[in-house]
């Protein structure tokens, strides 16, 4: 018998109040949360270098059983992020800023399965 498989999806947008549809579950808050503390350690790291942030972060993902254990968990999740960062700072200090970003984002931190970051930064999609 093939587990249920439960797919989610939200996106939230820097410098706008956090946006909970009526119908979202638990597991679109855990999605957003993801979003929005991304976006958040970006804008910490980027201020102290006197970069101003804004920009929009989606972030999908699918809830169905571990094969480890057989518990209903996330077993994939993608985030995407699309920023402007002004004044453009070179390749390396973008690199540097997407890494602490990912590294400083708590609730990423916080879940068992890491997730899959995608970003546009300036217009520019990373690799």
């Amino acid at each position: 018998m093939t587990p249920k498989r439960f797919e989610h999806a939200v996106t939230e947008r820097w410098g706008e109040p956090p946006h909970a549809d009526e119908d979202w579950t638990p597991e679109h808050l855990v999605l957003a949360g993801l979003a929005r503390c991304t976006l958040t350690a970006l804008d910490f790291h980027a201020k102290r270098a006197g970069i101003a942030v804004s920009g929009s972060a989606s972030a999908e993902g699918v809830v169905t059983k571990r094969e480890e254990d057989g518990r209903y968990a996330f077993v994939e999740i993608d985030c995407g992020l699309d920023v402007q960062l002004d004044p453009a700072p070179d390749a390396d200090r973008i690199r540097e800023l997407v890494d602490l970003a990912e590294r400083d984002c708590f609730i990423g931190a916080s879940l068992t399965v890491e997730p899959h970051y995608k970003w546009r930064v300036n217009g520019e999609a990373m690799e």
